[in-house]
């Protein structure tokens, strides 16, 4: 990663969660839509989506916990804890449900959003997500192994931290531990529970991502209905590679109240189902 779209800081502000003091920025006007960033992230990694979207949509953009202008909490992370955070944001600042993008962590997040709050979500993307541990979805797990705070491999993120972060870049190493070790452990969705999703669910990855191909098609499948998109030429970091590509994937998803295709496989009725029986 060689630097996120510049870009003016546009203002924010807090909201008080019950979880934590959580910062925020608004842009656009129309059906609310969250973009939810990755981990060690800020809302800076969306420059080449923010305008994009806000000519469609208000968008929100929360900065989770231990992320960005957002404080730390005492204890461990946790997806469920950020996606409680997320779900009190939904009540409280947007007051109704939302559609959800998420980018790696932020897209395990919203995956959680959609689970355990259906009512608040409309459809969700998913871009660069997992559903399992490092050591059954990362294509490289030793990865982490090499990860210190201090070194080569997290600067990128330390230096968007540093300058404002409310708890200090001293805090910088606690933060890192705590991510490091929650990519470890966490997440631990099952097939079944992805099967709750109710929400349109559009999965995005890179054919060069962190994230195993083979993670990835798991997870669409277990989705009942989801689309797959798989980006050719990217990585873990396909929304700065391919902006415009990614961009009209989200609206064109976001747009669409159903898939119609030709010839549909996956998609089609089974016997027993309105317009059920087999296809010669």
């Amino acid at each position: 990663m060689n630097g996120s779209p510049e870009r003016p800081h546009a203002a924010g502000e807090y909201v008080d969660l019950p979880g934590v003091r959580t910062w925020y920025e608004t842009e656009g006007s129309g059906d609310p839509l969250l973009l939810l960033h990755g981990g060690f992230c800020t809302n800076d990694t969306w420059g080449a989506q923010r305008a994009d979207l806000a000519a469609e949509f208000r968008v929100f953009l929360p900065e989770r916990r231990a992320h960005g202008h957002t404080p730390d909490v005492a204890g461990p992370l946790t997806y469920q804890d950020m996606a409680d955070d997320t779900v009190a944001f939904l009540e409280r600042v947007v007051t109704g449900p939302a559609h959800l993008v998420g980018w790696s962590d932020g897209g395990v997040v919203a995956l959680l959003v959609a689970m355990e709050r259906p009512d608040l979500v409309r459809k969700v993307v998913a871009i660069g997500a997992n559903v399992r541990p490092a050591a059954e979805s990362f294509v490289e797990p030793s990865m982490l192994d090499a990860m210190t705070p201090d070194g080569d491999d997290l600067e990128f993120f330390r230096e968007m931290y540093a300058p404002v972060t409310p708890d200090g870049p001293e805090h910088w190493p606690v933060v890192a531990a705590k991510m490091i070790e929650m990519w470890r452990t966490q997440p631990t969705l099952t097939a079944a529970d992805l099967a709750r999703i109710e929400a349109s669910v559009l999965v995005m990855v890179g054919d060069d991502d962190m994230m195993t191909l083979e993670h990835t098609i798991a997870l669409y499948r277990a989705v009942t209905g989801s689309e797959l998109a798989v980006v050719p030429g990217a990585s873990h970091l396909v929304p700065l590679e391919k902006p415009a590509l990614v961009n009209r994937l989200i609206l064109e998803h976001l747009a669409h109240d159903g898939v119609e295709t030709m010839l549909p496989i996956r998609r089609a009725p089974r016997p027993g189902e309105a317009g059920g029986g087999p296809v010669g």
